[in-house]
């Protein structure tokens, strides 16, 4: 039985505050349902819907008479065009479907008015809802005066992006979802257009704030720039005008709440949340915003449990579909990055670029096109992007795997011992092209904690090399790789299971840092290192990489990440020096580099040298991924042979944003604006984000760590999974009976069909 909620107020009538009405109507006749719209019923903005087959379905479950309605109006088509320097490339399979805006808006004002809603047009809602009315839902847009009324509770986030955009209309029908590319002598325009009657389309041009106000875009009307794109654009558009609807050139704004509810007043669709329309979300999230609160309402004992129910339910939802968005967002931002692919490449990468669509569901909907793509990158027939080899200097990797640095915490007196050979051994054994240790310290003090390794005496070395000489017996073609590192202000801390990053309770050793900062109030002071005590690091460095060499490393990697020492003098929250080693860019940068060139002096020559940086500090005033490309341009002007780009733990108030893949932008930045070789990082879990990421040129080399700890062969099981067994794939022999994938189940059903748009 539905709550008893009789009075209902709805600020908003587009789709989801219309829908909501109509829904909450239905459930409870004896409502009263009023919505409050302050243009005319006729009016709106924008042009075409799309919504996918799983709002629909939800669409049709909860109302079928709308559903049917919205049935006979929709076009529907499953194509993705490409055009990209004149040439364009063909995806199928996605399944779309649209309608006109306005008709949708027709159909929910028939199905209210026949449910008996009251629609207020042209009438802006009255203050003081909230005393007449048992709930109050504010769908009054990404402007809405609900939330700013309340945004002490709300508190939202609004955050502006670099493009401009304008929604316009062609009077004809595109046969797919266009994505076209205008390279103009003010730089990169981008046109996304797709059908939603039998004689119309949508069509909204974008470009970089920059572009627009090099473009003169910033100084005619918005009709004289219409007609400029439809210039820009005529071949796309069969030398046809566009139309606008009292359209205007805005910038994205994404926005987020804290909270989603205040008393009786609750927020709902763009309101509470935006995602950029490149992904088609706007409508159905609200729609399914509707869905979700109708059903809240339905399933609570009370008003305050239904609304905590609604926000529980959709937040997670909506979190998910912003962080597809934002990806999307900031590739479309960042496109001149990508210009220079090869055709279908590009055409691959702005597929993928929400990381919703991947190279496995690609090539489950257009294999054609997915294996003209992998031709084009260089995959030999039926091989995965994963298993192509890598040449970094004079080693060659099997394939794209990395076993990313992890800590383990288990040596004594810094030498590794049984467990690290084991650890180390099982995962070479597991068939990752290279296996990274643990960050290995180059002095007694430079340890972050106790139980770490270091390469300070012989005798660390000499355990060192009876682990590379296993993995080079028992693995041959899978290369190990050492990590050298200092822990700065970070040292001197319990091992991670007794409390990460807390300090010891005893025996502690004294740690040294760019700057006297203490990581915590609860650390130590460091002391800031003078010109000698920098001489004898840069000296402890060369030492271990020495000892390094000696004990069989294939290759070399200098730790400036994550707030350690060198970390440490590259950020400014953490470098406040005011000699040759701080202040701007290049001078914090100094002592990294010396590092580095003293390091490379003994490296051998045709081994390779990494360096992993953090990318972004995550906090206000850090460094920031403009910075993380000059960063790895200056060490690879100094002869690093790729830039293993991971981010944050410099500081303890960083605000990271965490999400599937969320560090691989970074790395894509650094390989597409300095051309170093990069290792991607950070949230990255199975085999077809791997595939997807090497494939769209987003990363040379993915670095897992977590998926390593759950499985040690974790690169095996991705080829048997594939059915792969070729080159790039090494089983041991005791092993290879187990090379197939256990059969479970039928492998006969069909696969249903797949709808999950851009």
């Amino acid at each position: 039985m539905s709550l008893s909620v009789p009075r209902i107020a709805i600020i908003g009538g587009g789709p989801g505050g219309l829908y909501a009405a109509a829904l909450l109507k239905r459930l409870d006749p004896g409502r009263e349902v009023t919505v409050w719209e302050r243009n005319a019923p006729d009016d709106t903005f924008g042009f075409g819907v799309v919504l996918s087959d799983e709002t629909l379905g939800g669409i049709e479950h909860a109302d079928p008479v709308v559903y049917e309605a919205m049935q006979s109006d929709f076009v529907r088509w499953d194509d993705i065009d490409i055009v990209h320097r004149g040439v364009r490339h063909t995806s199928g399979g996605h399944g779309f479907a649209a309608l006109g805006r306005r008709r949708l808006l027709e159909i929910l004002h028939d199905r209210c008015r026949a449910l008996g809603v009251d629609l207020r047009f042209r009438t802006v809602a009255p203050a003081g809802l909230e005393e007449t009315h048992d709930l109050v839902i504010a769908a009054d847009g990404v402007n809405s005066t609900t939330r700013e009324r309340h945004s002490h509770v709300f508190r939202p986030h609004v955050t502006p992006h670099h493009c401009r955009y304008i929604w316009l209309a062609a009077d004809f029908p595109f046969d797919a979802f266009r994505f076209e590319i205008a390279e103009t002598e003010h730089g990169a325009m981008q046109l996304h257009g797709y059908p939603y009657a039998p004689d119309a389309s949508t069509v909204i041009i974008e470009m970089r704030e920059e572009v627009w106000r090099a473009a003169g875009f910033d100084e005619v009307t918005p009709q004289e720039s219409t007609e400029s794109c439809a210039k820009i654009f005529a071949e796309a558009l069969r030398g046809r005008p566009l139309r606008s609807n009292n359209s205007t050139w805005t910038t994205f704004r994404t926005v987020v709440n804290d909270h989603w509810s205040h008393g009786s007043t609750v927020l709902l669709g763009d309101a509470a949340h935006t995602a950029h329309f490149s992904i088609g979300s706007g409508t159905k999230l609200a729609v399914e915003d509707a869905l979700a609160l109708a059903a809240s309402l339905e399933e609570q004992p009370s008003l305050e449990e239904a609304l905590a129910a609604y926000e529980a339910e959709r937040k997670p939802v909506v979190a998910s579909t912003q962080r597809a968005a934002r990806a999307s967002l900031e590739w479309f931002e960042n496109l001149g990055l990508y210009l220079d692919q090869p055709p279908r490449q590009f055409a691959f990468n702005l597929l993928t670029r929400s990381r919703r669509v991947t190279h496995d569901n690609l090539r489950l909907r257009d294999a054609r096109f997915t294996g003209a793509v992998e031709r084009e990158f260089g995959c030999a027939p039926g091989t995965p992007p994963m298993f192509t080899p890598f040449r970094l200097r004079g080693l060659t990797l099997r394939n794209r795997v990395v076993v990313s640095p992890m800590d383990m915490y288990s040596a004594t007196d810094g030498i590794p011992g049984d467990f690290h050979l084991v650890h180390l051994g099982a995962r070479a054994l597991g068939g990752a092209g290279l296996v990274m240790t643990e960050m290995v310290c180059v002095s007694p003090e430079g340890r972050i904690t106790p139980g770490c390794t270091g390469l300070y005496n012989g005798r660390q070395a000499v355990a060192w090399k009876r682990i590379t000489d296993f993995v080079h017996a028992q693995s041959p073609g899978t290369a190990i790789g050492v990590q050298l590192g200092h822990s700065g202000r970070k040292g001197s801390t319990k091992l991670m299971w007794e409390g990460i990053d807390e300090p010891l309770p005893d025996g502690n050793w004294p740690v040294v840092a760019p700057s006297p900062i203490p990581y915590k109030p609860s650390h130590q002071t460091p002391r800031e290192l003078g010109r000698a005590q920098l001489t004898d690091i840069r000296e402890q460095f060369t030492a271990a990489a020495w000892r390094a060499a000696r004990a069989g490393f294939d290759l070399l990697e200098l730790h400036c990440a994550h707030g350690y020492l060198l970390s440490g003098f590259l950020s400014p929250l953490t470098n406040l020096r005011t000699d040759a080693y701080g202040g701007s860019l290049a001078k914090r940068l100094r002592f990294p580099l010396e590092v580095f060139d003293a390091v490379r002096g003994v490296w051998p020559q045709e081994r390779p040298m990494t360096v992993r940086i953090s990318a972004t500090d995550w906090a206000e005033g850090g460094n920031t991924a403009e910075d993380a490309v000059e960063i790895a341009r200056a060490f690879a002007a100094h002869g690093a042979d790729a830039i293993d780009a991971s981010t944050g733990q410099v500081v303890a108030e960083e605000h990271p944003e965490y999400g599937r893949s969320y560090q691989t932008p970074y790395a894509d930045r650094i390989r597409h604006e300095t051309g170093v070789p990069v290792i991607a990082v950070g949230a990255i879990s199975s085999w077809d984000d791997v595939n997807s990421l090497i494939l769209a040129g987003r990363t040379d080399l993915c670095a897992l760590a977590r998926p390593h700890l759950y499985d040690p062969h974790w690169t095996l099981h991705a080829a048997a999974e594939q059915g792969y067994d070729g080159p790039g794939v090494v089983w041991p022999d005791p092993y290879r009976a187990g090379s197939r994938r256990p059969q479970t189940g039928r492998t006969d059903a069909p696969k249903p069909r797949l709808t999950l748009g851009t």
